[in-house]
């Protein structure tokens, strides 16, 4: 039998196979030239966009864990302070916070620290989600990759994660490279996150 076509869409979540765990769909993208379209106007209002260079691991934490709550980000809660701080305090890695009057409204990062430049996560804090500061920031920060001299830029999205996430990335011009089963350990049955994260996804039994 041929091979099936590469499907552009996320395949079904398939059921979960063992208890107290989560089955998932990671999608992973690339980027092999600078976006052609023009850049996404910036929305109204007193935004800015500033590197963190490099962030302090409390403020770090504050971002990562109120942005990725929701959409149960815990692999960087259970890093080691010290662990994390190599990772966030090496130069080739880039914090970048928008702000909106002042106050955080979402980040991204950027990994150089291999051949591809990964954006390794993105996201809005759950106040600013819904003022179409999105597409903006993701624009922006895809900007600033290649300008720093990106050859290649990956991201990785997958099932937990706001609906709109891929087609936005896709929008941006990233195309969808493989699509990965997988199944995780609830992170809110151990601790890691609250039973109140990510309402959109029942607890694993």
């Amino acid at each position: 039998m041929a091979d099936q076509p590469f499907s552009l869409t996320r395949p079904a979540v398939p059921a979960a196979s063992r208890p107290g765990h989560l089955p998932v769909i990671v999608t992973y993208l690339e980027m092999t030239a600078p976006p052609g379209h023009a850049p996404v106007r910036q929305p109204a209002g007193n935004l800015s966009l500033v590197r963190a260079d490099p962030p302090t691991w409390s403020f770090y934490r504050y971002l990562y864990d109120t942005v990725g709550e929701p959409w149960l980000w815990h692999e960087r809660r259970r890093l080691p302070r010290k662990e994390l701080e190599r990772s966030i305090h090496d130069p080739l890695v880039e914090v970048w916070v928008l702000y909106f009057d002042g106050t955080p409204a979402g980040y991204g990062e950027l990994d150089r620290r291999t051949q591809e430049t990964d954006l390794s996560y993105f996201g809005l804090i759950p106040d600013f989600i819904g003022h179409k500061l999105g597409p903006w920031l993701l624009d922006t920060i895809i900007r600033k990759a290649w300008e720093g001299g990106a050859t290649k830029l990956v991201v990785n999205t997958c099932s937990f994660d706001h609906p709109k996430a891929l087609p936005l990335y896709q929008s941006m011009g990233f195309v969808p490279t493989r699509h990965v089963a997988r199944e995780v350990r609830d992170p809110r049955l151990d601790g890691v996150l609250p039973r109140s994260a990510g309402e959109h996804i029942p607890l694993a039994r």
